[in-house]
């Protein structure tokens, strides 16, 4: 993912607004600490995974915690904005075929039927690897007095959504945290990419992305070359 970025950028145009580079930066900073965690990450490397002088990623971000910190906001934002944007169509009736192929008798409660599409949506989030890694690196990072403190804070605040947005109760909030980290390991660890070699792997990455296992696996082969 690193390499792929580096090419990537290696072929942008010199000049570009000030928020585009800065975009630009904080992509290539959660691809570089998805992939090697907080403490084997420098500055250096990000740079140079944008395309651009390390110097310039310092003026901009000042020091690495920083720079992860920015990261890590970006990623918890990309993410409780997908919920949220879930839940407002679903409340919409805009999802109604969907849940309705999740539930033909209509039955279940409303947490019931929008858990699923949840989920579904959380697992189109490995189109964008890092997002899901480098959450998973904040939590390793637990043990640094300001990223672990952020790490909880955005944790928590995942969880008030599902409980007062979502309309979850405490079990099945629970449970969908235990799925998602369940579906962060599996990636985390490149599971995905042992699929069709082991029938255990297979069993494990079939019960636990359902319907959304082809969306990982072609992103785990779009991405599996470490850099």
């Amino acid at each position: 993912m690193v390499k792929k970025l580096v090419q990537e950028a290696a072929g942008r145009a010199v000049r570009m607004p000030a928020e585009e580079r800065r975009e630009l930066i904080l992509q290539a900073a959660t691809a570089v600490f998805s992939e090697r965690g907080y403490a084997g990450s420098t500055t250096d490397q990000v740079a140079r995974a944008a395309g651009i002088s390390q110097p310039y990623v310092v003026r901009m971000f000042g020091t690495k915690e920083n720079l992860f910190l920015e990261a890590l906001d970006r990623a918890l934002g990309k993410l409780q904005d997908n919920f949220r944007y879930v839940i407002a169509d679903f409340d919409a009736g805009r999802l109604s075929e969907q849940a309705a192929a999740l539930d033909p008798s209509g039955g279940a409660s409303r947490q019931e039927r929008l858990r699923p599409i949840l989920g579904a949506a959380y697992a189109d989030l490995i189109q964008d690897r890092g997002i899901l890694l480098i959450l998973m690196q904040s939590f390793l990072a637990g043990h640094e007095p300001v990223i672990g403190a952020r790490a909880r804070e955005g944790f928590l605040a995942i969880y008030r959504l599902l409980r007062e947005e979502a309309g979850m109760d405490e079990d099945s909030a629970q449970d969908f945290l235990a799925h998602g980290m369940l579906m962060n390991t599996l990636i985390s660890m490149r599971l995905p990419e042992l699929y069709g070699q082991d029938a255990t792997a297979d069993e494990l990455l079939e019960c636990t992305l359902r319907t959304k296992l082809d969306v990982v696996l072609a992103a785990s082969k779009r991405d599996g070359v470490r850099p």
